[in-house]
């Protein structure tokens, strides 16, 4: 069975920590195969630690949920305030142990739900082209391609998905 908590505890962190070191290192892999340099990726997007992810997603209008699997850690998925109007997803990962049994889609149910009680009417992400599944379930939840909202270096520019909805 599936069970989605808000993460608040050291732990929780360091089991996302876990998926985010795991994560990097799959995408640092990806991204050479797609002509980027690893490091560059690993620079941009790998640069957190348990204790920045608790700093960044237990303040204000942000939050962490991890997903467990019958008890086990399975993945997690976070959001935080972009700007004034906007919130963005950020830390999606579903271990491959447990994908195909609607972690991800329950993430996102969750995650959804948290924002939509906000004031913040924008929802933001960026993922790569490599990651298909990934942005396959975004457009199931009414994701749409969008003009990137951050500056990315040139060398990336054909890997990269940004994507939004509104509320």
């Amino acid at each position: 069975m599936i069970s989605i908590s808000n993460a608040k505890h050291r732990r929780d962190f360091e089991i996302a920590g876990t998926f985010c070191r795991t994560f990097a290192e799959w995408d640092a892999l990806q991204s050479e195969a797609h002509g980027l340099s690893p490091d560059l990726v690993l620079g941009m997007y790998h640069t957190d630690t348990s204790e920045t992810l608790a700093a960044k997603f237990m303040a204000a209008d942000a939050a962490l949920f991890i997903a467990t699997w019958n008890g086990m850690p399975a993945g997690c998925l976070a959001f935080s305030p972009f700007d004034d109007h906007a919130t963005e997803l950020h830390k999606f990962y579903v271990d491959p142990a447990y994908r195909g049994k609607g972690i991800g889609r329950a993430l996102m149910r969750t995650v959804m739900g948290e924002i939509e009680k906000g004031q913040r009417r924008t929802v933001l992400l960026a993922t790569t082209v490599y990651m298909k599944e990934a942005v396959a379930l975004y457009e199931s939840f009414a994701f749409a391609r969008c003009q990137p909202f951050y500056p990315i270096p040139d060398s990336m520019k054909h890997t990269e998905v940004f994507m939004m909805r509104t509320i």
